[in-house]
């Protein structure tokens, strides 16, 4: 009920003392209302007091990031206002820090603004540096703080306490602080070790307490702590708490230090040699301890993080059962429900670990919830207080002899706030200054199941302090699993059970996905989803574990997860599953990194497997869905990830998220190669250019031949009377030397111009010489010639008869749309059809191929063209049937238009950019060079025009030979009776000097010659 002080201050709008003095009937019901009414109900416009107005309709809170890691603490800080914003109807974008509208917990419809900001460090100067300039100044109303280490929360500590400002400092690997500081409340988002020690302690003496009873000293009994390689104590452990609170019916007697047992290896270096020595001196140490110890040990604790040594220990324990029958041993450090199933030991080992644990975003949608009510609370009784900061700046506070200020005044009621949040019941101890939130702890006990078989039960749970359990939980070494004791089935597994409803279990409708896990079903599909064979240790260094059950059924993929996850477990009964000698996979590819991007923002975990079957899904003659879509409806599986594709049948029995990939249907052909013909090694150049090279080559010499003649330095008789003669037979001689590189004697011109002309011919000669080597290669190889296929309306597609072969994948919905829209042409390629791309893409590249054309999603093939390393295939003709991949639930799922939210979201922000970039920047076939190394293999054939053409070139010479005879002894004989045509130096100096020169002239000229 707000006070009438309140009333006549702070809920009058503008214009609302007219209404005071209407009418004293007025003035009258105004006072009732004001009495009986909530604090909105007194104000009478819909617009609150001028103080909102001031604060600018705003609450603003502030958060300090830790310097590690700023931006995980910044995406639970968005996952946890949009959590509050969805709850009360808000609107807006998900990840907005800004304007979320919190109508349950802000009054007159106030919005929570967060001011969130990473100080350079956690050392005093920044912190306060940080704190006054970037919060302080904007008038924040509390801050949460995000401390990693004792100090940092110490500053904290001195900083809330200086400014008179609500800090919450949400720890996840720190112990809180023992103080009482009304501005300073602290919340445990990771159990610390003082809770752990105390959940021990509450196992040890309840059970202790039954045997100290038939003891007279009550002070003997007690515990000895074993401690292998990797267990931290820091300075205020798990073993200073249980020293420091051990009580009369429980006492740490010993201390046991393991940490350097190694075994020695033998001379073969074999490491089971190793594994047994390291029992032995485990077990001598041990035994040794017990013997000296002074009181009775009658539980080990046992600690530590080395797998050989916790291994051998327990192995140890095993062979002490019969000497000491009643010691209790129990693992010291928290486990996962996960990691119980690869732990083995004696019978009656006890085991302790968090259940249902929730993530960082809960702890801060608790803390902004507990800010919000005490916020609502305060402005109820005083606005002014609670909405206007007093502290704006960090050196100009208020003296004590001022009024409270608005921090002590909205820290009263924090402390007073208490409520059932996302963490379980949210409570403040001002005492010690802690936020007490519900962490359920759940103790197991190996024990002897029904059929013999060694098998984890929950023995008793430990929440707030309190110890449940069904009766003295040490003595329950040996016994059989009882009705009372949960299997783990029954909600401890961290993977696969069915839950009991906590964060961990499998999802079910109605919980929240955060923190709890799906079943995940999938498809390999090159680039969506790929599978390798996991590492020697069956895990998976990279990508996601997964199953391949090779079965659709889906209670035997149910039991297929209970042993996976609890491979000694009793409680799944899978008799009569012959399950597959290996089953692991390791599933990686775009949809996986979707999926793991999901998985990460939404806060939930999966399971993944591949589908039995092998297909996406469609309606068989029995009326069932097969694939993907029946493993949904079957609920077998929660969520579908793959190329899959959303189409009108399956949208009926089923839900779609948003399209997260956009694709058509396409067509992929193979090449052809085909032998090069016997011109092949003329192809480089076009005919034209052949002739052209052969005329200039002509030209070239008559010029050559023109220049030398008409210059004063020519090579001529009449030049300088030179013995040798540059004739026109000399000119092309030479031309035809430089265009082919021969390396034979040749004249050269010997005036400047035809020198000139020469070297321009031979550049000329080397351009187009380069030209045709660098084509030659792939000319001589032979071309590739693809089938000739326009779109789906093609006439081969159309008209089997023509022989064309081409199908597709089935029940996928590329056959879905050609059964619809072509069911002729449909009828016809069913014989052809495969069950999975891969293969059909095989069917294309046999040898003879066994299909012609193979249709489906244009994003398949393409990444099929990009990695053919033939380069043998294309994808041809128009794309049609456009259509999207989005990702499958069940119909009516709760899920469907959050993911859908986020797929959409990481549309815009370039996310699913990215993915593409990443598994489809493959280098194309078509765009592809040989590499270096590559090299490329020619037989004859490629080269059987050149030897056609020098086969020419041999019979050309033999005719050229007889036609030289045939001159000599016929025309040149004529010629010299004729006394005709005598002069041929400018042709051929040969022809002349056998016309005018006799063989003694001939002789006399080469002794000339010789004697020069």
């Amino acid at each position: 009920m707000v006070p009438l002080s309140g009333l006549w201050t702070y809920c009058l709008a503008p214009g609302g003392t007219r209404l005071l003095f209407a009418s004293a009937r007025r003035l009258l019901l105004i006072l009732l209302l004001s009495a009986f009414s909530a604090p909105e109900a007194c104000v009478p416009h819909t617009e609150p007091c001028p103080i909102l107005a001031r604060v600018g309709h705003t609450v603003r809170l502030g958060a300090l990031l830790p310097t590690r890691q700023p931006a995980r603490i910044q995406n639970a800080l968005n996952r946890a206002l949009a959590s509050i914003r969805h709850q009360s109807g808000g609107g807006g974008d998900s990840t907005a820090t800004t304007a979320s509208q919190l109508a349950p917990l802000l009054p007159y419809n106030l919005s929570l603004e967060m001011v969130a900001r990473s100080p350079a460090g956690w050392d005093p100067e920044s912190l306060s540096r940080s704190a006054c300039q970037d919060l302080v100044v904007r008038g924040v109303s509390a801050v949460l703080a995000f401390p990693r280490s004792k100090e940092e929360l110490i500053q904290v500590e001195f900083l809330s306490s200086f400014l008179e400002i609500p800090f919450i400092s949400i720890l996840e690997d720190t112990e809180p602080l023992v103080t009482k500081n009304p501005f300073h409340l602290q919340m445990s988002a990771r159990v610390p070790p003082s809770t752990l020690g105390s959940l021990l302690l509450a196992v040890l003496q309840g059970g202790d307490v039954e045997r100290a009873r038939g003891s007279r000293d009550e002070d003997s009994w007690g515990g000895a702590a074993v401690i292998c390689s990797g267990w931290d104590e820091g300075g205020d452990g798990l073993l200073t708490h249980l020293q420091r609170h051990s009580g009369p019916n429980w006492h740490l007697w010993d201390i046991i230090n393991l940490t350097r047992i190694t075994g020695s290896r033998d001379k073969m270096g074999k490491e089971e040699k190793r594994e047994d020595q390291m029992e032995e001196e485990a077990l001598n140490i041990i035994s040794s301890s017990f013997l000296r110890s002074p009181s009775s040990i009658s539980s080990v604790l046992l600690l530590g993080s080395d797998p050989e040594c916790l291994s051998s220990v327990l192995r140890a324990a095993q062979r002490l059962v019969p000497s000491l029958p009643a010691l209790q041993w129990i693992m010291g450090y928290p486990l996962s429900p996960d990691s119980l199933h690869t732990l083995g030991g004696p019978l009656g080992l006890l085991a302790y670990g968090e259940v249902g644990r929730k993530p960082i975003s809960f702890y801060i949608r608790d803390a902004l919830q507990l800010i919000g009510r005490a916020v609502t609370a305060a402005t109820n009784v005083r606005p002014d207080l609670a909405l206007i900061q007093s502290t704006l700046n960090c050196y100009d506070k208020a003296s004590k002899h001022e009024p409270p200020s608005s921090g002590r005044f909205l820290s009263r009621f924090l402390s007073n706030t208490s409520f059932t949040g996302a963490t379980g019941l949210i409570q403040v101890d001002p005492s010690v200054s802690r936020i007490l939130s519900s962490q359920l702890f759940h103790v197991w006990s190996l024990k002897r199941g029904a059929l013999g078989q060694p098998a984890w039960v929950t023995v008793g749970q430990w929440t707030r302090g309190q110890l449940d359990s069904d009766g003295d939980i040490l003595g329950l070494v040996g016994g059989l699993g009882n009705s009372q004791g949960q299997g783990l089935g029954a909600g401890v597994r961290g993977g696969d059970g069915q839950g009991d409803g906590h964060v961990g279990g499998r999802w079910r409708p109605g919980l929240s996905v955060e923190g709890h896990r799906l079943r995940v079903v999938t498809l390999v599909e090159h680039p969506f989803v790929f599978t390798r064979e996991v590492d020697e240790d069956g895990m998976c260094p990279a990508g996601q574990l997964c199953l391949d059950p090779k079965t659709n059924r889906s209670e035997i993929i149910q039991g297929l997860y209970n042993q996976l996850h609890n491979p000694n477990s009793t409680v799944v009964d899978l008799e009569g599953v012959d399950l597959p000698d290996d089953l692991r996979k390791c599933c990686y590819g775009y949809c996986i990194d979707l999926l793991e991007k999901l998985a990460e923002d939404m806060g939930f975990t999966f399971d993944l497997y591949i589908v039995g079957d092998g297909k996406y899904g469609a309606l068989s003659g029995t009326g069932r869905w097969t694939g993907l879509v029946g493993d949904l409806l079957s609920g077998a599986a929660d969520m579908a990830v793959t190329s899959f594709s959303i189409n009108s049948a399956r949208s009926r029995v089923i839900d779609f998220t948003s399209p997260f990939y956009s694709t058509s249907l396409g067509i992929l052909v193979r090449s052809h190669d085909t032998a090069a013909p016997i011109g092949a090694f003329m192809w480089p150049l076009h005919w034209s250019m052949w002739a052209g090279i052969f005329v200039t080559l002509h030209l070239t010499a008559l010029f050559l031949t023109l220049y030398e003649w008409n210059s004063p330095f020519g090579m001529t008789p009449h030049g300088r009377n030179r013995l040798r003669v540059f004739s026109y037979s000399s000119a092309l001689n030479l031309c035809y030397a430089i265009l082919f590189g021969r390396t034979v004697a040749t004249k050269t011109p010997k005036c400047w111009t035809g020198r000139f002309l020469m070297n321009l011919w031979a550049i000329f000669c080397l351009l187009v010489l380069s030209s045709y080597t660098a084509n030659l290669a792939a000319v001589m190889v032979g071309e590739k010639t693809f089938e000739q296929v326009s779109g789906i309306h093609d006439e081969k597609l159309h008209h089997p008869s023509m022989g064309f072969r081409f199908g597709t994948v089935r029940e996928s919905s590329a056959e879905d749309y050609m059964k619809k829209s072509f069911p002729e042409m449909h009828d016809y390629m069913r014989r052809f059809n495969q069950p999975t791309t891969p293969e059909g893409v095989h069917m294309l590249k046999t040898d003879p191929p066994a299909l012609d054309a193979f249709i489906m999603d244009k994003a398949l093939l393409d990444f099929e063209v990009s990695i053919d390393a033939d380069c043998k295939l294309l994808t041809v003709g128009k794309p049609f049937a456009i259509e999207g991949y989005g990702i499958g639930l069940p119909q009516g799922s709760p899920l469907t238009r959050n993911v859908s939210e986020f797929v959409s979201r990481y549309k815009s922000d370039g996310f699913m950019d990215m993915l593409h970039d990443k598994w489809y920047k493959v280098v194309p076939c078509g765009k592809r060079v040989f590499a270096v190394t590559e090299t490329l293999q020619m037989g004859i054939q490629h080269f059987s025009g050149l030897f056609v053409l020098l086969c020419i070139g041999v019979g050309g010479a033999l005719l050229t030979l007889a036609g030289e005879h045939t001159f000599y002894h016929l025309v040149i004989p004529r010629l010299r009776r004729s006394h005709t045509l005598q002069y041929w130096l400018h042709t051929s100096q040969k022809i002349h000097r056998a016309l005018n020169t006799t063989y003694e002239d001939v002789g006399k000229e080469l002794t000339g010659f010789d004697q020069k």
